[in-house]
Order: C-alpha cells, then structure tokens, then sequence
C-alpha cells in the first residue's frame, strides 16, 4: 500500500489582494488554524415512482448556486491587523487567493471575498487572538498546475 500524499500546514494559503495593477497577493500574520469551506444550495423536488404511485417516492436535488467561504483563527498580530481592519470596513469585496499546494501540484481558487466577521478576543492571562471570516462575492476560479 502507497501512503498519500498530503500537504502540511503551511502549504495551505489564505492571500489578500490589494488595489495594485495587477494585483499583489500576501498571507496576513497570525492563522493557527484556517478551513475553505465549498457549498452547493440545492433545491429538491419529489419524483413519484410512475408504474408504482403508492411506493414512497424518492428526492431528485438540482445544483441551484455555489458559494465559498474562508474561516480562520490565531493570534493578532500587529504586522496584519490593520490589513484585516481594512478589509472588513470596505464597502467593496477584496481580491482573495487560496492556494493549496500538494507535491505534485497545486490547486488555486481566486475570486472577491467580503470580510463579513473580525473577531479580535482575549483571556485574561492569554494573548489577544482574533477569528475571522469571509463569504464569497461572485466566482471563485480554479486553477490546478501541476509543480514544476
């Protein structure tokens, strides 16, 4: 039996655009844990069984829409504080790039993501952390290329 290959932490990447020409991708300081979640809303209609109508029926589902979205949690570090600061008090969605990189490969989603929660919390005793997250705005493209 192979064993998998599989990516360690680091090779899981949360970058935020900024507003250059073309666009300049960074990692914000600070994620000790971060998740992509991918979702499909689906609607659901009853398919009847034709020669048997008294049978129960079975669920039929059709892709309706999709829709991303990114948590993550740590410390918060002054190096990116304000860039999330930032990102959560504009009005427009900014640039995200999520890059996921394997061995033998590297999967890319890129796309407009609104900061829709900052979370910045402490203990007493403990260091300030902050949560945040983020809700796709439109597609998220993705890009596989395989490594070099």
């Amino acid at each position: 039996m192979a064993p998998p290959s599989t990516a360690r932490f680091g090779k899981f990447r949360v970058l935020l655009g900024n507003s250059a020409t073309p666009i300049v991708y960074t990692a914000p300081c600070g994620f000790t844990s971060k998740s992509l979640n991918l979702t499909k809303d689906l609607t659901e209609v009853t398919l009847p069984d034709c020669n048997n109508p008294d049978e129960v029926a079975w669920v039929g589902r059709d892709a309706n829409t999709l829709s991303a979205s990114v948590s993550g949690d740590g410390v918060c570090a002054a190096e990116s504080v304000e860039t999330w600061l930032e990102a959560w008090e504009s009005v427009e969605s900014v640039p995200v790039k999520i890059e996921l990189e394997f061995p033998a490969k590297t999967i890319t989603w890129t796309g407009l993501m609104h900061v829709n929660t900052l979370n910045p919390s402490a203990e007493q005793g403990g260091r300030v952390t902050m949560s945040v997250e983020m809700q796709s705005d439109g597609e998220l493209t993705r890009v596989t290329t395989p490594a070099p």
